[in-house]
């Protein structure tokens, strides 16, 4: 079966029903998605700040949002979120034992590094962190960190460079300086970091299925009206 062809055929027969500028927007925007680079965030428990890093998810173009769940729950404030929530794929991590280890092993086994985001190291900067593998960054809670499990278990540590007393940024903050950093870099590099075609196509199918009324169930009348033909 060629999935690729089928999916275009369910694409092109959304885009009979959205309008012109939905088709130019998520033309546009599907373009520069990537899975390339994936935050992971370890208990974070402020929910404007959790809200806030998933937004800036998505101005950056990071497509899958890790959540590591432990003593507490993933909340979004929609008056921060602006939505995003909706294009951003979450993917929660709350086992009762062990979500960390679980999250860390997920990524792994998709072939991301993993990288520990801390002020108390001179490994690595935003600016000369190697960008040769796909990457993800792991936040922790502005209080305490990243937990011991998740420093110990990195391939990688990286910093923020500050040049102030405060030791810290806020969570939001340093994961859109870091983004904002690693995308410059990877923008100017000759690395295949952007979503192939074939995941463009998909993700946008999903956009579609979102933005109308009974979209799923539309999905299904094209898949079954392909295959039937």
């Amino acid at each position: 079966m060629n999935t690729v062809a089928e999916n275009k055929f369910i694409l092109e027969s959304f885009y009979h029903i959205i309008t012109p500028n939905k088709i130019e927007l998520f033309d546009r925007i599907a373009a520069d998605r990537t899975r390339y680079l994936t935050i992971a965030l370890e208990n974070i428990y402020q929910e404007h700040n959790a809200s806030a890093v998933l937004r800036t998810c998505d101005c950056f173009g990071i497509q899958d949002l890790q959540v590591i769940e432990k003593d507490n729950q993933y909340q979004i404030q929609r008056d921060i979120a602006l939505g995003s929530g909706r294009w951003v794929d979450i993917y929660n991590f709350n086992q009762e034992v062990g979500p960390t280890k679980t999250c860390i092993s997920a990524l792994k086994n998709q072939g991301y590094q993993i990288v520990a985001t801390t002020p108390h190291t001179d490994a690595y900067t935003v600016h000369d962190l190697p960008l040769e593998k796909p990457l993800a960054f792991f936040f922790g809670t502005e209080r305490q960190g990243l937990s011991e499990e998740v420093l110990e278990a990195a391939d990688m540590h990286v910093r923020i460079p500050m040049y102030g007393f405060t030791e810290s940024f806020n969570i939001s903050v340093s994961v859109a300086v870091l983004l904002q950093t690693i995308r410059q870099r990877l923008e100017q590099s000759n690395y295949d970091w952007k979503l192939p075609e074939a995941e463009q196509t998909a993700l946008k199918i999903e956009w579609c299925e979102k933005i109308l009324n009974g979209g799923k169930a539309l999905s299904a009348d094209f898949r079954a009206r392909y295959q039937k033909d």
